[in-house]
């Protein structure tokens, strides 16, 4: 495939260089973009009030500004999350900040919101022609004052042009949004989101690290339970560095790829264990194949994103993970991807 080719000259660019390339080639090509196949009927999710056509989607970081969500749907991508996107523009923190670990499949970022504000995000969910199910990642301007406001005006401002909302208090570039994790922040934080889509119901869903002890599991899940909020997203990055063999592993970021397969695994493993299926968990971390993406579902996950992948692999790798996926379902006995949920922590 064409796109799998220009991934491979890619990978000879420097990092940030090779990504805003990839966007921009993507913008191009998105007219020329043949739709995605049909789907395998095992694949498709009924949830949140959308139907799925398949549970496979775009981690929020590779299209911070919504700038080309069609194009990545085409690519047969269930869902496309975008973002993160703060309310004011933020140049982020300073370069080199993305880093490839070729040997590890892995990638550390130090990116820091790096976006156009919410105004371009705005006017770019709104230029949109396509009709897949796009998401928008929100967070918090670095020298905000008040950060719980941030995320309501991002909010209001975004929620009315997505399908649904991802609040992202789980990044480690941000110096202190962690914090927004412990149980007070948390319910301050969700209660003003929920208060502000009022009777429209929009999917809130929140993005929490992997990096969490089981107190502050316990504390998240309650808190959620609580609020009335439809999901998790298990997990962002990484501030661990479990053995690397890579010479960057000692750039600090967030560590995402390969390496985090195993730990975020297990945290929503623990995370199901806690809320059931009450809410909707969503499965990040180290996604590189169909039982990759296999293991994330039985864990709990009814839908799984991914991104550093695509790095090493090219846009092909979608089609590869559905077509594994459908296969494994079969071989389990299992009719739909809904069966499958959680069948590893019954």
């Amino acid at each position: 495939m064409v796109l799998d080719l220009a991934t491979r000259v890619l990978r000879l660019l420097p990092a940030e260089t090779a990504h805003n390339a990839t966007l921009a080639l993507t913008g191009l090509a998105s007219p020329l973009l043949p739709r995605a196949g049909a789907e395998d009927a095992r694949l498709a999710v009924n949830l949140l009030g959308f139907s799925f056509p398949n549970p496979i989607g775009l981690a929020a970081g590779f299209d911070k500004n919504a700038a080309v969500p069609d194009a990545m749907a085409k690519l047969g991508f269930g869902f496309v999350e975008c973002g993160t996107v703060t309310p004011r523009p933020q140049a982020g923190n300073p370069r080199p900040r993305l880093f490839r670990l070729t040997p590890d499949r892995a990638v550390i970022n130090r990116m820091g919101f790096n976006n156009q504000g919410m105004e371009a995000a705005a006017r770019n969910l709104s230029a949109r022609r396509g009709e897949g199910l796009v998401g928008i990642n929100i967070g918090a301007n670095k020298d905000s004052e008040d950060r719980v406001a941030d995320y309501a005006k991002a909010f209001q401002r975004l929620a009315p042009l997505a399908d649904y909302v991802t609040v992202n208090v789980s990044s480690p570039n941000t110096p202190g949004l962690r914090g927004l994790q412990n149980k007070d922040e948390l319910t301050r934080l969700l209660d003003m989101l929920t208060e502000a889509r009022g009777s429209g119901r929009k999917p809130i869903l929140l993005k929490i690290a992997p990096d969490l002890n089981e107190a502050a599991l316990d504390d998240i899940a309650a808190v959620v339970l609580a609020s009335g909020i439809e999901g998790l997203i298990v997990s962002n990055t990484t501030i661990a560095r479990p053995a690397l063999r890579s010479a960057r592993a000692h750039e600090i970021g967030g560590l995402s790829g390969q390496p985090l397969f195993t730990a975020s695994t297990e945290v929503l493993r623990r995370m199901r264990m806690r809320v059931g299926n009450r809410i909707v968990l969503v499965g990040v971390g180290g996604i590189g194949s169909g039982a990759d993406a296999y293991t994330k579902i039985r864990a709990g996950a009814s839908l799984v994103q991914l991104y550093t992948a695509l790095v090493y692999e090219g846009p092909g790798l979608v089609r590869r993970i559905k077509r594994e996926l459908a296969a494994l379902l079969a071989r389990d006995g299992f009719a739909s991807v809904s069966g499958a949920v959680g069948a590893s922590v019954r």
